[in-house]
């Protein structure tokens, strides 16, 4: 079954690119000396999440994309953690924590129903 879909249609994609450009905002306000530390890993995190949905989305079978979505939702944990790391250094404040900690948790909940439902697809 193929698994194609139109990247732009997909709410997932939309949101987690909305996600990635936000950390941007979010890490351009830490310190210089983070530049190369916590600014680059948090920034990288970010922006995997949506380019591995995209990947997955130009694949050819449910299974390779459901792949991508694992990794996609790994990222999801990993920027996570960097922002628990962020708030605890001062870099983040409790509510930004909050929001992104908010939108990480839906996207990697639309991320699950996604998989499931391309796993159906795939054993049908």
């Amino acid at each position: 079954m193929k698994a194609r879909h139109n990247l732009r249609k997909l709410n997932i994609w939309n949101d987690t690119v909305e996600l990635a450009v936000d950390v941007y905002k979010i890490t351009s306000k830490f310190p210089k000396e983070e530049k190369f530390g916590l600014v680059s890993q948090m920034n990288r995190s970010a922006v995997s999440i949506p380019s591995n949905v995209a990947e997955g989305a130009g694949r050819n079978h449910a299974g390779e994309f459901i792949q991508f979505l694992g990794i996609a939702n790994g990222s999801g944990n990993e920027l996570f953690t960097q922002l628990v790391i962020s708030n605890k250094l001062g870099f983040v404040d409790n509510d930004t924590l909050e929001t992104i900690e908010d939108r990480i948790d839906k996207t990697q909940r639309s991320i699950y129903k996604l998989s499931k439902t391309l796993e159906k697809q795939k054993n049908k």
